[in-house]
């Protein structure tokens, strides 16, 4: 099955870490970052979706981060 999440983080090296610690655990890549302002928080923000294949089946409860 293929996997998707969209990593989300301030604008710090924060977002950096988490991006190339699902590089690292095999996600891939999936389109184009967004960085957007997030006037609640008068922060940048940042956005990446990621995917992965693995073996299984979807259902609703799976941890996406523990994959």
């Amino acid at each position: 099955m293929k996997l998707y999440r969209l990593l989300t983080e301030d604008d710090t090296s924060a977002f950096c870490h988490k991006v190339t610690d699902a590089l690292n655990k095999g996600w891939e890549l999936h389109g184009s970052p967004t960085y957007a302002f997030d006037a609640a928080n008068g922060v940048m923000r940042c956005g990446q979706a990621v995917v992965k294949e693995v073996e299984g089946t979807y259902t609703p409860d799976i941890k996406l981060g523990a994959q």
